[in-house]
């Protein structure tokens, strides 16, 4: 016999059921729910902040800008973080944060770009 996934007590029913109860299936899934939720909203908040980091360098009119990446230790950016990846001809990798894109040029410096999404309306 199959024993419940929370409670442990023993399963009546269907030969597929996970859980003995209702009230074991909602606990399971809203336990579920909330660690995704708080690991989603850290890095989310890991997210927003590093692309508010961009942004202030970069300024509101400049399209790529060469700076030093202690400028960018120093403002606390985190460069594990990243939405996605895009590798170009020559081999070079550049990691995105929504629309802002940056690649390590040397050790101590850091090209960043601004690509310019069309919004839908």
């Amino acid at each position: 016999m199959k024993t419940c996934k929370i409670c442990s007590t023993e399963i009546v029913g269907r030969t597929n059921k996970i859980f003995c109860s209702i009230k074991c299936k909602n606990y399971y899934h809203t336990n579920l729910r909330r660690v995704t939720k708080d690991m989603c909203t850290d890095i989310d908040r890991i997210l927003h902040r590093n692309r508010s980091i961009l942004l202030e360098v970069m300024g509101k009119n400049l399209s790529r800008k060469k700076v030093t990446r202690l400028r960018l230790d120093k403002k606390k950016f985190n460069f594990k973080y990243s939405t996605h990846s895009y590798t170009n001809s020559q081999g070079k990798t550049y990691r995105y944060l929504y629309d802002f894109g940056w690649m390590e040029f040397t050790d101590q410096e850091v090209i960043i770009i601004r690509v310019n999404y069309q919004r839908k309306k």
